[in-house]
């Protein structure tokens, strides 16, 4: 099939290594070098024969214009996760494929979580900080919870927290969840206990949020979710920063700093060069760090190379979207 890889270039090697694109090229015709979308509105018509493209960070808006000028256009392969820049009610309507690689992406979200949950368990942050004061070591035994026996909370059960859970396995701890669309049946499958979101952070020695950015879920965390946490919890945002309302989360962290968060999401992002997250203690700010960085990259990627060998067997794919699932995406 007639290909283009259209996306950033400045991150096209990360996401479609040599080895995925020798995979694509050799069952694609891929008959231009990699573009940008600005390359292809200053010169349309290169979109004529096109019947499968391979995106990612960068991807074009499938709109009317577009569309038109890809006639052929069967299948748009998306090596990144939301497709809500992406996708519009005419690619619906011309019933294009998309598929997306969300859950390569989420690999390394949880993974970056895994080593927050552990550390955070073992009071790690309050630690650095109260040696980095004290010049000193504080006395055995530790007043920590640590990992065995612990209770963690997770909020929503997307695609990165199904995989926290997944990897919690491995460790002696209880999970509890809150999302509202999840029945006890599919908790009880994933050994998870399903509780309030009050009581997510009156019960949990720490609570990781993993909702996706919806207009219902802004600032759905408040300042009296953080009043209800335990002594020393911590509070782990690898979501997105605006799910909290971040000013009642800071004034709580001003009055208690026995509680830690750790951030890699904030609103705006980066945060504003006077905000207080630069300076609490007990504040971690991490760069919007947990998602695919790096040869991370090369997963999703690889992911849509495998999605294409799916499509040309006629074989259902892994990680399409649907029209339906798009209305709910984050």
């Amino acid at each position: 099939m007639k290909a283009l890889y259209i996306m950033k270039q400045d991150v096209f090697d990360l996401v479609y290594p040599a080895e995925v694109r020798q995979g694509i090229e050799e069952k694609a015709e891929v008959y231009a070098p990699p573009l940008t979308t600005d390359d292809v509105l200053k010169n349309p018509s290169i979109l004529k024969d096109v019947e499968v493209i391979f995106s990612g960070w960068g991807a074009p808006k499938l709109d009317k214009a577009f569309l038109d000028a890809a006639p052929n256009l069967k299948a748009l392969f998306y090596a990144a996760g939301s497709i809500k820049q992406v996708a519009t009610d005419e690619s619906w309507d011309r019933n294009i494929i998309i598929t997306n690689a969300a859950d390569a992406n989420a690999i390394p979200v949880a993974e970056f979580t895994i080593s927050q949950i552990l550390f955070c368990l073992k009071n790690g942050w309050q630690f650095v900080r109260g040696i980095q004061q004290a010049k000193s070591f504080p006395p055995k035994p530790f007043d920590i919870v640590g990992g065995y026996g612990s209770t963690v909370g997770i909020i929503s059960l997307s695609m990165v927290g199904r995989h926290v859970i997944r990897l919690l396995k491995a460790y002696d701890m209880k999970v509890l969840t809150y999302d509202p669309f999840v029945t006890e049946e599919d908790a009880n499958q994933l050994g998870v206990t399903l509780c309030s979101l009050e009581d997510i952070f009156k019960q949990s020695d720490l609570v990781s949020l993993h909702t996706p950015l919806l207009k219902e879920t802004v600032g759905m965390i408040t300042g009296e979710h953080f009043d209800l946490m335990k002594q020393n919890a911590s509070f782990i945002n690898t979501a997105r920063g605006a799910i909290v309302r971040e000013q009642e989360m800071v004034d709580v962290l001003k009055r208690r700093d026995d509680i830690t968060a750790v951030l890699d999401v904030t609103d705006p992002e980066p945060p504003e060069k006077d905000s207080p997250l630069y300076t609490l203690s007990n504040v971690v700010l991490t760069p919007h760090l947990a998602g695919s960085e790096g040869t991370e990259c090369g997963r999703m990627g690889a992911y849509m190379l495998a999605e294409y060998e799916r499509f040309l067997k006629s074989e259902p794919l892994q990680w399409q979207v649907t029209r339906e699932q798009f209305k709910v995406m984050a």
